[in-house]
Formats: C-alpha cells, sequence, structure tokens
C-alpha cells in the first residue's frame, strides 16, 4: 500500500483542540503529563509502580469474562501476565456499538494493539506492555450505537429496551443479524464473514458481552484485552471517589476551574461537569443523581436516599452506582495498571479537562495518544481521482472547492476575470479622484456605477464558469459521487462507515494492512491506497 500522510491542519473536518494537541501548541501543555511519544514512555514507565493497582482483582475478573469465549493464545498469556508487577497497559474505551459501529471503533483497537507493541519493543526495562480495550457498557445513549453503515444501508439494532445498552439481551441483536445476512449476500466470503459474526452475537448473552465476542473474533490474535467495567468487584475499588462525589462533589469545582483556563487559552469546553456525577442504575434504567438539601435523587424515577441511606446502598451494592464522563477516565485507571490512554480528538479534548482531578484523587494520570484517523481508497477510487487530478491531500477539501479546481484546470479557455475585474476597478478608482476634484459629490455616483460594472463582469464569469460545468457535467458528477463515498454528508469516512464491508472485499488483508501501516505517532490523517 502506498502511505501519505496528511498533517491535522489541513483537515478542515478536525476540531480546533485536536489539531492544537496533535501538533503541541504550547497553549495545552499545562493541562497533560506526559509528552505523547514513544520516548517518553522511560518516564512513563518510571512513574507508573508508584500508584496502587489490584492486579489479582482484575485477572479474576477477566478470567470470568473470557470463560465462555473461544481461547486465543495471545490474549490467554496478556491476562496471565498482569498478575506480573513489570506487566503495564495502554488503553483505549468505547462504548459498545452494533456491528462494532463506524470504522474509528476498529482503527482504536488497532492503534492500541500496535502501540502496545512498539512499546514492549522499546523499552529497556524489561517490561510488558498488553492492549486493552475497555467497553463503556453503561451508557444509555442507544441512538449513538444502535447502528451501522454497510453498502450505503444503515443496519438498526432496534431492541425496544432502556438502560445500560451493554446490559440488554443479545436475543434482540437476531434481527439485525438477519438484515446483515441479506445485505452482505450469498457469496462464499459474505458467507463465511457472516459465520464470524452470527458467531459471536448468537453465543452472548447481553449486548456487552456480543461486542467482546466479536472484538476477540477480529482481534483476538493480536492479543487484544476486552475489558467490561460493569463488575461489582470493580466498582467496590472506587467507593472513596464515589463517596466523596456524593458528600463533597470535588470534580465539579476542579473541572470548572480547568475548563475556565482552557476558555481563556481559547479553547472550547468538551464535557461540563454536574454537581454530582454519578448516575444510579439498575435493570432498565440509568438516571443521573442530584443533591436536594439532605436528600439524594434519582431524576425521572420515585426514588430518594438521605445521606446514611445512600452510603450504605454505595457500600452494599456499587454496582448500582455508574460514573458519567466526568468521572469515567478516573475509575478507568484507577483499575487498571495503565499508562497511555488512546482517543479520538473528540476524547482527548475531554480528558485534558481531567489532570487536576487525578491529582486529587492521587490516581496516575496517563500519557494521551491520539488514535489515527484514517482514510481508504480502493483501486477503482484512485483511477477515478487519478483522471481527475486529485490529490489525496486535495480529496479532504470542499466539494465546491473541489469543482473550481477542476474548472481551473481543465477548461478549454479562460474562465476567470479576475484581472480584468482590478483593471476595472483601477479605472474606476481613477475617474472617481477626478471626479472628486471637480465636485466632492459626484464620488458617491462613481462609486456606485463601479459596483454595478463589477457586478456585471462577475455575472459573466458565473456563466462563463457554467457553461464549463455544462462540458465536464460527467467528470464533475463523478467528483461529486466520489466525494459524497469518501467524505458521506461531508463527514469522514471513518466516522460513517463499517469496517465488515472492507473485510468482505480485501479479506483478512484489511486488518492486516492497517496494522502493518499504522505506525505508533503517525504525524497525521494516514491515507491508504494501492500502489501503481
Amino acid at each position: 500500500m502506498k502511505k501519505t500522510i496528511i498533517p491535522f491542519p489541513q483537515v478542515p473536518q478536525l476540531a480546533k483542540t485536536d489539531i492544537a494537541y496533535a501538533n503541541g501548541d504550547p497553549a495545552l501543555r499545562p493541562f497533560y503529563h506526559y509528552e505523547p511519544s514513544l520516548e517518553a514512555f522511560e518516564d512513563v514507565l518510571k512513574q507508573r509502580p508508584r500508584f496502587d493497582t489490584d492486579r489479582p482483582l482484575l485477572v479474576e475478573v477477566l478470567k470470568r469474562q473470557y470463560a465462555t469465549l473461544p481461547d486465543q493464545v495471545a490474549v490467554h498469556e496478556n491476562i496471565a501476565a498482569l498478575l506480573d508487577s513489570d506487566t503495564y497497559t495502554v488503553t483505549t474505551a468505547h462504548q459498545p456499538c452494533f456491528l462494532l459501529g463506524p470504522l474509528y471503533f476498529i482503527y482504536k483497537a488497532l492503534t492500541t494493539i500496535n502501540l502496545a507493541e512498539a512499546v514492549t519493543h522499546s523499552n529497556h526495562q524489561g517490561k510488558k506492555v498488553v492492549p486493552v480495550f475497555v467497553l463503556g457498557s453503561e451508557d444509555h445513549d442507544l441512538e449513538e450505537l444502535n447502528h451501522a453503515n454497510l453498502f450505503g444501508k444503515r443496519l438498526l439494532w432496534e431492541p425496544g429496551l432502556k438502560g445500560p445498552v451493554g446490559s440488554m439481551d443479545a436475543a434482540t441483536l437476531q434481527p439485525g443479524l438477519v438484515e446483515l445476512k441479506t445485505v452482505l449476500g450469498e457469496s462464499e466470503a459474505a458467507q463465511a464473514l457472516f459465520a464470524r459474526v452470527e458467531k459471536a452475537y448468537t453465543g452472548a448473552g447481553n449486548f456487552a458481552e456480543a461486542t467482546q465476542a466479536l472484538l476477540h473474533e477480529f482481534f483476538g490474535p493480536y492479543g487484544l484485552i476486552v475489558l467490561n467495567t460493569n463488575e461489582a468487584a470493580l466498582k467496590r475499588r472506587f467507593i472513596p471517589i464515589m463517596k466523596a462525589e456524593l458528600l463533597k462533589q470535588p470534580a465539579h469545582q476542579l473541572v470548572q476551574e480547568t475548563i475556565a483556563q482552557l476558555n481563556a487559552a481559547g479553547f472550547k469546553t468538551q464535557a461540563a461537569p454536574r454537581e454530582i456525577n454519578l448516575f444510579y442504575m439498575q435493570s432498565g434504567f440509568r438516571e443521573r443523581i442530584v443533591r436536594d438539601g439532605d436528600v439524594y435523587r434519582v431524576m425521572n424515577t420515585n426514588l430518594a436516599f438521605s445521606t446514611p441511606e445512600i452510603l450504605m446502598e454505595l457500600e452494599n451494592h456499587p454496582e448500582n452506582f455508574s460514573p458519567n464522563v466526568v468521572l469515567r477516565p478516573l475509575f478507568q485507571e484507577l483499575i487498571l495498571p495503565n499508562l497511555a490512554y488512546i482517543g479520538g480528538g473528540g476524547e482527548l479534548a475531554y480528558w485534558l479537562e481531567r489532570k487536576s482531578q487525578f491529582e486529587h484523587a492521587g490516581i496516575h494520570f496517563p500519557m494521551l495518544v491520539r488514535r489515527h484517523s484514517v482514510l481508504w481508497l480502493d483501486k477503482d477510487i484512485v483511477k477515478k481521482l487519478e483522471k481527475l487530478g486529485v490529490t489525496p491531500a486535495e480529496i479532504f477539501h470542499d466539494t465546491e472547492l473541489l469543482v473550481k479546481q477542476f474548472i481551473a484546470r481543465n477548461a478549454t479557455g479562460e474562465v476567470s476575470l479576475s484581472e480584468e475585474i482590478d483593471q476595472l476597478k483601477t479605472l474606476y478608482d481613477a475617474l472617481a479622484a477626478k471626479a472628486t476634484a471637480v465636485d466632492p459629490t459626484l464620488e458617491k455616483a462613481v462609486r456606485a456605477e463601479a459596483v454595478k460594472a463589477v457586478g456585471g463582469i462577475e455575472q459573466w464569469e458565473s456563466r462563463l464558469v457554467r457553461a464549463e460545468k455544462q462540458k465536464h457535467e460527467v467528470a464533475l458528477n463523478q467528483l461529486r459521487a466520489m466525494k459524497q463515498k469518501l467524505f458521506p454528508d461531508n463527514g469522514l469516512q471513518e466516522r460513517s462507515d463499517n469496517f465488515l464491508p472492507f473485510v468482505l472485499k480485501f479479506g483478512e488483508e484489511f486488518i492486516l494492512t492497517l496494522k502493518a501501516e499504522l505506525k505508533p505517532f503517525d504525524a497525521g490523517f494516514v491515507v491508504l491506497q494501492p500502489e501503481d
């Protein structure tokens, strides 16, 4: 494959904070601990042992979660290695998504796998680093994760349930599987691919287990550990932080102060804190906890607790308490011997709001590593790009700008009248000067005539451009169609398309190629295309 790296500032679809962090903007430096680089892991490996991790508990939970999954030697070895104090993790996280959602879901997994390998091989301290994918299975925003886009068709998972999505019955996935089988087709490759998905989904009890099984099916051979943190035993470790949140609400003030500092530096708020950043969760619902005087109420329910009652509930049933986006990073880093967190631009933006929280809680603040962003071009697209004269960097431009560039390169005659317009403006400037010298009141009339005259020339320019567009109508339609395919609704391919069509077309080589080409800390948006 030919690999082109487009600098992040040249990708207009990315946010300001994302680009700033990726480019090492000094304005953001106070908000993170480690420089994102392979060399900086030497310092991380020195600092991390100061923070405790309950390794036996972590391994016990993982073994239980993997008990019914097919054995993968690399995963089995990595889980066992976590008992060793010389083994650490690099971690990514996401809520479980139907059919693993858009492409960036698997890019997170691959970035994490490759980073773990790179740190293991580069460090001279004899440390082993394993990749972990944390499932945010307590998320209750179903509309964010209940769909997948394949071959221009949107497949939906509609469980008809409420509450934490990870706990929803995997049997509700069956209609989606039926539709998937139809969409994939009847070829031998399609049947084999469907069988892999079906095996993962039908062997699970709930959606979190189904997602873990599907990730295990495709990424288990590379040693990726998938952890569902919705476990009472893990939540018990987090009780002191949750208790402090209920009684003193430290996160609200700490994060608000950091947000104010970020805003002053010119960056927008990503995840504003609540006064209490916990949900109360049971089967069928996950609702915010709010404090009303001496009473803790659960929104949209009749549940209410006095202070002694809610503390007793926390002690007896920590699994009923669920951290929101403000507290979740602390929970994750408390239970893992983690060195680095891998996330997208939006995620890292809200992690940048967390540093003071980690310091207050006495939890290690990991290195923040941007996941890979990828644009995958197949042979057909590459041929069309070459025919249209569009480079990999230019394809990120707005559609109308691409059209203008195409017309400028391919017009049968000169369509730009900018030179003539400049000449006309110069002529009218001279006329205005002479008229003003005779009678100052005439200048306004001259300027009005200038606007009218320039407008007439601009109309002729538009007519020339329209005429050229008509001559190149077929090519321009191809350009627009290609742009829509690669950037659906002006978004990024990685935020729309699912990975299954790529696996169907390219087989296992799709994942193997991505793994081989994506190097830790690639300094930009990666474009992959076949070699000439």
